[in-house]
């Protein structure tokens, strides 16, 4: 499925957004909001949770949806005071900036919504659950591979995301590992937002200020893709491995096609939202989760897994939107 496709069905998902999936009779309601799709980890995360609701819907005949998607944190401000006026009983939310959607979130929990907080912590907790992937372990199995890859010598190039703690958690826990291989050299590091066009700007300046480069890791997939149009652009062979995150389809398919650079990332799946909406399922109608002798965990951390050419079947879906 292209990018294209998905953001038309993200804008789909929004324009739906003010019509729960299911009849307004149901007695529950669960309102999901997340970021706009600015790029392709966002597109996934918009359409997973069009499927997970609309699967939900049809497996629970008692709980209705709906999902709005916000392009700031100040609009998803909005989207979440909006759910409260339509009476939600769970909010599951991915926030597009943590600390601008502190207070208004914390107003849902104390007001007794069911609340499931998506991959980017608050600092103030103010949930019922936290779900995220493993970001310093992505940060881990990306420099260990990278180093190993590379022999324990080399001069690299770190690309980040923006300034929030997810960001923060995958560079320290990159940095730490990379302290134990005294011979690689971090030249430089450089916020990307993980937006592709800045990505491929700030690549290219990277590239134009350091005549060697041995490898580059971008702690995500949409932003592994730019620096690689980068290299190539700029014909640089000197660069001998690019490391990506997110696990996204495009990247499985280099690394499974045995590209000669691309052969590594860290899954980070999009399709947590989903996870989420189905832990706020259980959690607001008082379920236990499968056979666990309690309800649902509070805390949920998904794995990060290394994919490689020595595993990338196991993690190959053609058909997946991210």
């Amino acid at each position: 499925m292209t990018i294209t496709r998905v953001l038309r069905q993200a804008a789909l998902v929004t324009a739906l957004a003010g019509t729960p999936l299911a009849a307004s009779a149901n007695d529950y309601h669960i309102g999901v909001t997340v970021p706009s799709a600015d790029h392709g980890w966002t597109a996934g995360l918009l359409w997973w949770a069009q499927r997970a609701t609309e699967e939900l819907a049809e497996q629970y005949d008692d709980v209705s949806f709906t999902v709005l998607s916000a392009s700031s944190g100040t609009a998803q401000v909005s989207n979440v005071e909006d759910l409260m006026i339509r009476n939600i009983d769970a909010l599951v939310i991915l926030p597009h900036n943590p600390a601008t959607l502190q207070q208004v979130i914390a107003e849902a929990y104390e007001s007794g919504i069911y609340t499931v907080v998506v991959d980017r912590e608050l600092e103030e907790p103010s949930q019922h659950v936290f779900l995220a992937g493993d970001n310093p372990g992505l940060g881990e199995e990306a420099a260990r591979y990278m180093a190993e890859a590379l022999g324990g010598q080399g001069d690299i190039l770190v690309l980040e995301g923006p300034s929030i703690p997810i960001n923060s958690q995958r560079v320290n826990a990159f940095n730490a590992v990379m302290e134990d291989y005294p011979g690689i050299n971090i030249l430089d590091s450089q916020t990307t937002d993980w937006n592709p066009q800045r990505a491929l700007s700030v690549t290219e300046d990277l590239l134009g200020s350091n005549s060697h480069v041995d490898a580059i890791w971008a702690g995500d997939d949409d932003v592994l893709i730019a620096a690689l149009r980068a290299v190539e652009e700029n014909q640089r062979d000197d660069i001998q491995l690019i490391v990506g995150g997110g696990g996204s389809q495009r990247v499985i398919e280099m690394i499974r096609d045995d590209h000669p650079v691309v052969r590594g990332t860290v899954t980070y799946p999009p399709n947590m939202i989903a996870s989420a909406i189905a832990l706020a399922v259980h959690g607001v109608k008082g379920e236990r989760l499968g056979n666990m002798y309690h309800g649902v965990p509070s805390r949920v951390i998904l794995a990060a897994d290394l994919i490689t050419a020595d595993n990338v079947e196991e993690f190959y879906q053609p058909d997946a939107a991210y």
